[in-house]
């Protein structure tokens, strides 16, 4: 279990406190005014930003002294992590091996990974070469591969149209269920909240709220949230 316990982010004059848990196999949309800190608060559980107070805690043991690389997360950003200079399958092994000393089972697995989110061939391709949506699913193959038991995600779709993004966020759904992840996705779109997370975050006024069924959150959305949505 992933636990924010008494949180406290704070940066110049901005502060975002949390206090609550993620189940294993959750998964939970953040949704809040830009700049309210959803991202920031990701990149808190990954290990990117300090905490001026509380603890981040797994399985009950403090993550304060664990670098980024060593917690049990694997983490999307918009720009799907892929480096440019290298190919798709090279991208992929370094959720394998940061040396990309694949054995050839490692190889084996990251083609077989490739098929499975339909990029079956694609092993030599450089992310130039891939489209948006491919992109996204390369993304998605790598976090399958690592399968860690969290996993953050800050609006990996954001550019994407919405008939891609839903079939994104359906291979998300695929990916999620083959790992066991509890999966924490930022999103700006209440469409993407519902069709993926069945718990869903507001972040606004300094406070990530405890998450509520999404359903819930929608129906009858407190005033800070139906100010946000018009």
């Amino acid at each position: 279990m992933l636990t924010l316990e008494a949180l406290i982010l704070r940066q110049d004059d901005f502060q975002l406190t949390a206090d609550w848990s993620v189940p294993p196999g959750e998964r939970i949309a953040l949704i809040g005014p830009s700049g309210a800190g959803k991202s920031t608060l990701l990149m808190a559980i990954a290990g990117f930003f300090p905490a001026a107070a509380g603890r981040i805690l797994w399985q009950g043991d403090d993550l304060a002294d664990t670098a980024p690389g060593d917690r049990p997360l694997t983490m999307l950003f918009q720009d799907q992590n892929l480096f440019p200079h290298l190919t798709l399958a090279q991208n992929l092994g370094l959720g394998l091996s940061p040396t990309l000393r694949l054995t050839a089972a490692q190889k084996t697995q990251i083609a077989q990974t490739l098929q499975q989110v339909g990029l079956a061939g694609m092993e030599a391709r450089k992310p130039a070469q891939l489209s948006g949506g491919q992109q996204g699913r390369a993304a998605l193959a790598r976090a399958l591969l690592r399968a860690r038991p969290v996993l953050l995600l800050d609006e990996p779709f954001a550019a994407l149209g919405p008939a891609l993004k839903s079939e994104m966020l359906d291979l998300l759904d695929e990916v999620a269920s083959a790992t066991g992840a509890a999966v924490l996705m930022v999103t700006h779109d209440p469409a993407d909240a519902k069709r993926f997370a069945s718990k869903t975050v507001l972040v606004a006024d300094g406070v990530a709220r405890a998450p509520v069924p999404t359903d819930q959150l929608f129906s009858n959305p407190p005033q800070v949230l139906s100010d946000y949505l018009g």
